[in-house]
């Protein structure tokens, strides 16, 4: 592969994902980070992209698949149905991690009355109870993504694995039976953070979710406790995952 042909692949990478690591971009074109980071150099001076600390982002992605105002308005009424009924599973004055997905936002607008400590890299989250007095919020450092509504990198992962929860509530871009799936590794990096960090792993994913692979593997099935569906979840790999010892709850329909 010559330096354009990877130059080109890397940007076609970003625009695709948005954002990521030095280490992802290095796997996707088969060179050593340092050679990742000149032609990132080259190509920020081409104004196509930023670096940041630990990756880089494009400037100017082709599509809203990753923004979160676009993505909160795919299966809302099963989001919701879902944050209600994952909201339920939380005990009054307990630790919660929230992951900056969408549906675990639906999941965070239920749980003032528990009076929760919420610990999150969700700009979204952190807005939303940014006022509240019963819930104190802690929000981790990074870098900020305004258009998915999320702090990423080396500062977000280290405020993780710095602390302990009693539960972790996160997202996934895919289940199957060989296990859970998410767009990149910089969101991967920080859901291993949070999920080593918590007592309890819940996965709040949509019916959407269910047989699909993502780009990037995030962990085994054995890593997590409860998973919290909607009704038009596939009821063969809803048993399935509850014969490989998965807590399966789906949520009533409003």
């Amino acid at each position: 592969m010559t330096a354009e042909e990877r130059k080109h692949r890397l940007e076609s990478y970003l625009q695709k994902v948005e954002f990521a690591s030095l280490e992802e971009l290095s796997q996707q074109v088969g060179v050593s980070t340092s050679t990742v980071r000149r032609d990132l150099t080259v190509l920020e001076a081409a104004g196509g992209l930023r670096r940041t600390h630990g990756g880089a982002r494009i400037v100017t992605p082709k599509s809203d698949e990753f923004a979160f105002s676009a993505r909160d308005t795919h299966q809302l009424d099963e989001k919701e149905a879902i944050g209600r009924a994952c909201a339920q599973l939380i005990q009054p004055n307990q630790s919660v991690i929230i992951d900056a997905g969408t549906t675990t936002f639906h999941v965070a607008k239920h749980l003032e009355e528990k009076s929760p400590q919420i610990v999150t890299n969700s700009l979204p989250v952190a807005n939303l109870y940014s006022a509240a007095g019963r819930v104190e919020l802690v929000l981790s450092g990074g870098v900020i993504y305004p258009r998915l509504g999320v702090l990423v990198g080396p500062l977000a992962v280290e405020a993780f694995s710095k602390i302990h929860a009693d539960v972790a509530v996160m997202s996934a871009g895919g289940i199957t039976l060989d296990g859970l799936t998410n767009s990149h590794g910089l969101l991967i990096d920080i859901q291993l953070a949070m999920m080593r960090a918590a007592h309890k792993v819940i996965f709040c994913l949509d019916h959407t979710k269910f047989g699909r692979r993502s780009v990037s593997p995030l962990c085994e099935l054995a890593s997590v406790h409860t998973i919290v569906t909607d009704g038009k979840a596939p009821t063969e790999l809803i048993e399935q995952l509850r014969g490989k010892g998965l807590e399966v709850i789906v949520a009533p329909e409003t």
